[in-house]
């Protein structure tokens, strides 16, 4: 699930509310606690490269689930994120589905925006290894709420 932007910028703040939604992701404590960082280059799609290592390792010696979990939500959240520009989403429900195990290395997250433009939204993502075979894959739904992105540190459509 690669993707190429072919659209520029339109002046619409499209641009602005992606480097928004990166200051945001970086800005939470949690992702203090992971190597990871999230790229949006375009409308309804997400990117967020992380590094697996043993400090994520279950009792069996691979990464514990909650890693895909976090990385797999984040990843269709920003995506379904780009389509609002007002309210922060809230993740309602998720499924996610375990393929292969993962040791350590880079792992790649894409997201991607499928339906809902109001109030509820459908987006599913999915983790690469550094091999490039698929890891595992999720599919969410995610809720517009009271909370505006406005309002919440880190998100700032005009800082630099």
């Amino acid at each position: 699930m690669r993707w190429i932007v072919t659209q520029p910028d339109d002046g619409s703040g499209a641009a602005l509310h992606y480097r928004a939604l990166e200051r945001l992701y970086a800005s939470a404590p949690i992702n203090q606690l992971f190597k990871s960082q999230l790229a949006i280059e375009e409308r309804g799609r997400s990117r967020i490269e992380f590094e697996v290592s043993e400090q994520s390792y279950h009792a069996a010696g691979a990464a514990h689930g909650t890693i895909y979990f976090k990385m797999l939500d984040d990843a269709a959240f920003y995506a379904a994120n780009t389509l609002v520009t007002d309210r922060f989403l809230l993740t309602t429900s998720f499924n996610l589905h375990f393929t292969k195990p993962v040791r350590t290395g880079k792992v790649i997250a894409e997201g991607r925006w499928v339906s809902g433009k109001r109030r509820v939204f459908v987006a599913e993502s999915r983790l690469v290894d550094d091999e490039g075979e698929e890891i595992g894959r999720g599919t969410g739904t995610f809720m517009r709420s009271h909370i505006a992105l406005s309002g919440l540190p880190g998100y700032s459509p005009n800082a630099p």
